[in-house]
């Protein structure tokens, strides 16, 4: 279980029980302050934008410190870059001492009817009135229409579509050298993996696609500068050719990595 949580402008993966330094907060040594969340996970559900209104992430301020003295780079023409020394950054160090979801009982068309029935029964019985019926429970047909909108079928337009949301487009392709075709016409040319028993199949897929990495059985979530020891990751790049000035054999060449796994899963 982890949220992603922001403070001070600046995004957080946090844990319970995890410590962590932010940007200064205004809050005493000791105190318990609740964090802007924007996302949980869990085993049971993935929560975002109207369900973070049940999630509540709060953590304990330890204590407040004073970072290192950044560095400024100052040019001047002439003269080139110059170095000086500015100001200490005033930190907070806080421990999460909570990531908790409540679980909203969501109301129901029987809900709604016990409801109608008993304010029925409540009400005054004028002489000769007949007493009033409660609506039978059932799923509306605007219900039924939204849970059968949540697949359609894909257009044209959809394959090559960077919705930036939690959204795919499927296609089911007669083999691999089909699969592959697709995948060059209209894939980003970053990432692609295959999960097959089969190697020969998974061989012929990581040499057919030109992209910069290529996974077998393992989740394309590995494609990232902190898992293949680069470092904090600074961009991504989907280009071929990087060179700038002189030219020699090494700056014709570009990079393919090939990753080959078991069915890893990034946590």
């Amino acid at each position: 279980m982890y949220a992603i949580v922001r403070t001070g402008g600046k995004q957080y993966r946090v844990e319970r029980g995890q410590r962590l330094l932010i940007e200064r907060l205004a809050a005493n040594a000791g105190a318990e302050v609740s964090l802007e969340t924007l996302l949980y996970r869990s085993d049971e559900a993935v929560l975002d934008k109207a369900g973070l209104q049940q999630v509540k992430v709060t953590a304990k301020v330890i204590e407040h410190v004073r970072g290192e003295k950044l560095r400024v780079f100052k040019f001047k023409p002439k003269r080139g870059y110059k170095r000086r020394t500015g100001h200490r950054q005033e930190l907070t160090r806080i421990e999460v001492t909570e990531i908790a979801a409540q679980k909203a009982r969501r109301a129901s068309a029987r809900d709604g009817a016990a409801a109608a029935a008993a304010k029925a029964a409540d009400a005054p019985k004028a002489a000769g009135a007949r007493p009033a019926k409660a609506a039978p429970a059932k799923r509306t047909a605007r219900a039924d229409a939204a849970g059968k909108a949540r697949a359609k079928p894909a257009r044209e337009e959809d394959w090559s579509t960077e919705y930036l949301d939690a959204v795919i487009s499927a296609k089911v392709v007669d083999g691999v050298d089909a699969a592959i075709d697709h995948i060059e016409r209209y894939g980003s040319h970053h990432t692609d993996s295959i999960v097959t028993e089969d190697k020969a199949t998974a061989e012929k897929f990581l040499d057919g696609i030109d992209s910069a990495i290529v996974l077998h059985n393992a989740s394309t979530q590995f494609a990232d500068g902190g898992e293949f020891g680069f470092g904090a990751e600074i961009g991504i790049a989907t280009g071929r050719f990087h060179a700038r000035g002189p030219v020699g054999l090494e700056q014709l060449t570009s990079f393919k990595y090939r990753v080959r796994g078991a069915g890893q899963i990034r946590p």
